[in-house]
């Protein structure tokens, strides 16, 4: 793999935007919410989401200045995507009318719409040269059923919960049961989404896998 410039400043610059993004949200509601805790704000899955996609952002940023790209980094860069598009979708679908401490519009644009946007576009840009399996894609939803099961242990506890549609309080976990599976149907098939893309890969014919072209002056040999 050939070093990729382009590739790794775009990846630079949003991975920046989403730390600065995540950063100011923070600083800004611990300096003008009274009572807003450090705790509540790192629960939302919308920012630990956008954590992993900048980190990876940076990472994969770094590799393609460099030229190479390992497994691993593969498999984290189809994961990251996988719970932007979550995020994203979830909350133009559930959340765009309700608080989300998000109060800044540039930064509820750069966490929900800019982020996220921005990860499906660089997972189709460079796609992964080897295929990716459907049931290794599986894996990718250990974090959103982990996150799911933080979020109810976590939310009586506290009295607090990140979401209205994971809130007992208000429709009971009925609501929250069915909420859930409908959601962690829409990460399946995301995910799915994602390993078959993989696929497109092998369509591409690269440089290396061209036959070489016979000089003219053999031909007549």
């Amino acid at each position: 793999m050939t070093a990729n410039r382009g590739l790794a400043l775009f990846r630079f610059w949003f991975a920046l935007l989403g730390f600065v993004a995540v950063l100011f949200q923070f600083l800004h509601l611990v300096q003008n919410v009274p009572g807003a805790k450090a705790g509540n704000y790192f629960s939302y899955f919308t920012i630990e989401s956008n954590i992993i996609a900048f980190v990876t952002l940076a990472t994969a940023g770094w590799y393609a200045w460099k030229g190479s790209s390992p497994r691993w980094l593969e498999l984290l860069r189809g994961a990251a995507t996988v719970y932007m598009t979550i995020t994203g979708i979830t909350y133009s679908l559930l959340l765009s009318d309700v608080d989300v401490n998000t109060p800044i519009p540039w930064i509820n644009v750069v966490l929900h719409y800019t982020i996220p946007t921005v990860m499906v576009i660089d997972w189709l840009v460079d796609l992964v040269r080897t295929r990716i399996p459907v049931r290794t894609s599986l894996v990718w939803l250990s974090f959103p059923m982990l996150y799911l099961a933080y979020s109810l242990v976590r939310g009586p506890i506290v009295d607090w919960y990140p979401y209205p549609f994971l809130d007992p309080r208000a429709a009971g976990y009925g609501t929250v049961a069915v909420m859930s599976v409908l959601i962690a149907l829409g990460a399946f098939a995301f995910a799915v989404v994602a390993a078959l893309s993989t696929r497109l890969q092998n369509r591409v014919p690269h440089a290396a896998a061209r036959p070489a072209e016979v000089d003219p002056a053999a031909r007549s040999i």
